[in-house]
């Protein structure tokens, strides 16, 4: 969606605020490349790349700061209203999420640095299974923030679904393994709390829909069920 400059007294505010939504989905970028790097870093057993996300972590955090300082200027300086203190809202709170998927990638990371047996590695092909639905979900929701489209918004917050019922699939499977092999339990529960974190990716990536969305049709559809938005939202 392009910010409209005729609405706007000041073309400099204008720019301001489509700088911001660029640097946005520069943090998102990031992030997204952040979290591949750590599913290929455990998929491949290459701790060389997992250290690497691990010093990146800062790179987003350092964006983060970044653009909700220019979003706190903006409300000083232009007292934004309507749809325009909605866009800034909506970036405030997009930030946080992007911010934390980014600490679900570290914690991801820090399993490639952990050794596992041939046997072992079965743990681990569930899981970047579900690591890559995580990504596709990514994708989709900073898609969506880009053309500011509620539709694909809405889809990203439909998928959430499917990623938490194979979250449970996994779960059970890997406490199934633990209770036949106690001996695993260390390795398990490694791949547990990954799992863990892609899980809550997805719950991230539903709040960016949610915050597309609010954007859009300036309502707040968090704590609302699919059925509600799609009929008295979106409709």
């Amino acid at each position: 969606m392009e910010i409209n400059v005729n609405k706007h007294i000041s073309g400099q505010f204008n720019d301001e605020l489509e700088q911001i939504r660029n640097d946005v989905l520069k943090m998102g970028g990031l992030v997204e490349q952040q979290l591949t790097n750590a599913l290929n870093a455990v998929n491949n057993s290459d701790t060389k790349l997992a250290r690497q996300v691990l010093e990146n972590d800062y790179l987003v955090n350092k964006l983060e700061v970044q653009i909700d300082e220019d979003c706190t200027r903006i409300i000083a300086k232009r007292q934004p209203a309507a749809s325009d203190l909605r866009l800034v809202l909506a970036i405030i709170k997009t930030i946080t999420d992007l911010e934390r998927i980014g600490d679900e990638a570290e914690r991801i990371a820090n399993v490639a640095l952990e050794s596992f047996n041939k046997a072992q590695q079965e743990f681990l092909v569930s899981m970047d299974n579900m690591g890559r639905k995580a990504i596709n979900m990514l994708n989709n929701v900073l898609d969506a923030f880009a053309r500011m489209d509620v539709d694909a918004a809405f889809k990203v917050h439909k998928a959430d679904k499917k990623l938490d019922k194979e979250y449970e699939a996994i779960t059970r499977q890997l406490m199934t393994h633990m209770m036949e092999d106690p001996r695993s339990i260390p390795k398990v529960m490694d791949v547990l709390w990954s799992v863990r974190s892609l899980e809550r990716i997805g719950d991230r990536c539903q709040n960016i829909s949610e915050y597309v969305i609010y954007f859009v049709k300036g309502k707040d559809v968090r704590h609302t069920s699919e059925a509600d938005i799609k009929d008295k939202v979106l409709s």
